[in-house]
């Protein structure tokens, strides 16, 4: 309706001779604003030194009504324009929701552009933890948000397989595997001490024995088996939630490739890097903005005085090999710890000549696991973990994705466990689920008490026989998918598909509870009743695939 509006609009505009590209409508609070309400009027009100009630009034005069779609239009406060539309547009958009079922909600926004998303990139040291989960499923859900806006989407992790923390897991795996041997050998200080560490080391024993006992200083094979023994746990894991990534890109090929090398030459001959203390620094307390303000107050090491990269530079070298693939837009999903530190790398990046402007960035603040009042361990180096397997056992796939996901981002979030094992309308997703499994039971009685519904096609009924105000807020609600889906897309928050589909459920509810569906009075309300709580089923079903949850049928 915006679209429709916003043509009747410019049409007004081009006959009082003015150009005018860009102005909003929004949905009014209050339903005396009516359904979509714009500012049209007000902006305008400067160019043409009119007032902007005067020229709202213009505008209304220059569309052409009466409109089948529009009931009325009026103006209020200082020149809002106010757009009351009719019933009959939105039983038409009930007939469009039915039509388009599975593909309801998608778009064409972005149809012809490529968009790489890179997440959870977890380093392969060991079985993914629960803290990693809110990560996970931000970004399966970011992930479907963009595809149904048009995107062709490349899904990817970059793994560290480079640095000390493979290290310290080739170290932890040939200590375990030497107590096999001897007992009393000792555990680095910073060794993972989780039980996986001990079976990939019998993994281990058992292929080689003893051969491998003094092999302290050729730890490769450790790495190596490491890596693959995290790996396939990591996929395993990845695999229960409905996450299968196109690309696996190592670290340690930006080393192979040169690229790194190729990054700290460029910082050299462009003045941008010096040697101090034995170490490389990126000058970046010489980095200023478009203003020429100062950026940041500190320059950072970019190569230690023992000749290893810091974090920033293998991330630089990255980041400008995605650039060069040619995406229209780059995702990363980063946590909290790198709030800061991502933007150093992308002022790198950028000194190098590179548009980071394709760059989008989500942070998301931690989550703290509760259970029975107390906060649930998740340290990769502890004995005592809580993984995320172990939650996944607990509450289950759809309600971890869904609790992941509920609130926006930026908020610090609380996951109580004790309401996720919840099987009533206190939880959240339970609530959601069992509105649609309640709309499959409804159509399922349907299908038996009235014979002849499943031959009823929606174009041949009449749907202006829906005019209660429950039937029509039911079907607004409905309508205002497609929108939702874009606006959650464009700002990357697909908590917003979740409050928009606990306002639909709660339409739902309503409507369900104050009116009859298959004893409606008359054989046709009954047949559009039931085609509409179809289309509720369509948009909580499609709802919940964007966000990564399923849609059963029976609770």
């Amino acid at each position: 309706m915006k679209e429709y509006l916003e043509h009747k609009v410019k049409d007004a505009l081009k006959k009082m001779g003015v150009d005018k590209s860009e102005f909003t409508f929004e949905r009014p609070k209050e339903e005396k604003f009516g359904d979509l309400s714009t500012n049209t009027a007000m902006l305008l009100a400067k160019e043409l030194k009119k007032n902007p009630r005067e020229i709202a009034g213009e505008i209304i005069s220059n569309m052409e009504l009466p409109d089948p779609f529009i009931k009325d239009v009026n103006i209020a406060g200082a020149g809002f324009i106010n757009f009351f539309i009719s019933n009959d547009y939105y039983t038409e958009q009930l007939k469009k929701i039915l039509s388009s079922s599975e593909s309801y909600g998608k778009s064409s926004l972005h149809q012809g552009e490529t968009a790489n998303i890179e997440w959870v990139s977890a380093n392969p040291t060991g079985p993914l933890h629960a803290g990693h989960g809110r990560h996970i499923a931000l970004g399966k859900a970011v992930a479907n948000l963009l595809e149904w806006t048009g995107y062709k989407l490349i899904r990817e992790y970059y793994y560290n397989d480079a640095g000390k923390q493979m290290e310290n897991l080739a170290k932890s795996v040939y200590a375990r595997y030497r107590q096999f041997f001897e007992p009393g050998f000792k555990l680095p200080e910073d060794a993972y001490a989780g039980e996986y560490v001990t079976e990939i080391a019998k993994l281990i024993e058992k292929e080689q024995g003893n051969k491998l006992i003094n092999s302290e200083n050729d730890l490769d094979l450790f790495k190596t088996a490491g890596e693959n023994w995290c790996f396939k746990s990591i996929r395993h894991t990845l695999n229960r939630i409905g996450i299968t990534h196109d690309i696996f890109f190592s670290e340690q090929s930006l080393y192979k490739e040169g690229k790194i090398e190729e990054i700290l030459n460029e910082f050299e001959k462009k003045g941008l890097s010096e040697k101090k203390d034995g170490a490389v620094w990126l000058k970046l307390s010489e980095f200023k903005d478009e203003k020429g303000k100062k950026i940041f107050e500190n320059d950072k090491v970019i190569v230690k005085s023992t000749g290893e990269p810091t974090y920033r530079l293998p991330d630089m070298a990255y980041h400008i090999d995605k650039l060069n693939r040619g995406y229209n837009i780059i995702v990363d999903i980063f946590g909290s710890d790198h709030s800061d530190t991502y933007k150093e790398v992308l002022a790198g990046v950028s000194a190098l000549g590179y548009d980071t402007s394709k760059i989008k960035v989500i942070i998301h603040q931690m989550v703290t696991f509760v259970q029975d009042g107390k906060p649930v361990k998740m340290s990769k180096r502890s004995d005592n973990v809580y993984y995320l397997d172990d939650l996944l056992d607990d509450v289950g796939v759809d309600v971890a994705q869904f609790f992941f996901v509920m609130r926006s981002a930026n908020t610090h979030l609380d996951f109580d466990i004790k309401l996720a094992k919840e099987q009533s309308e206190k939880n959240p997703v339970f609530y959601l689920q069992y509105a649609h499994a309640r709309i499959c039971g409804i159509l399922r009685n349907a299908e038996t008490e009235l014979t002849e519904y499943k031959d009823v096609k929606a174009n041949e009924l009449d749907f202006s026989l829906l005019k209660e105000s429950e039937e029509i807020d039911l079907i607004k609600s409905l309508t205002y998918f497609p929108e939702v889906v874009e606006g959650a897309a464009l700002s990357y928050e697909p908590h917003k598909i979740i409050t928009y589909l606990n306002e639909t459920a709660e339409h739902f509810h309503k409507f369900y509870h104050n009116h009859r569906v298959l004893n409606a009075g008359s054989m046709e309300l009954a047949y559009a009743r039931l085609k509409l709580c179809e289309a509720v089923k369509t948009v909580l079903k499609n709802g919940f695939t964007i966000i990564g949850i399923s849609a059963p049928e029976r609770m």
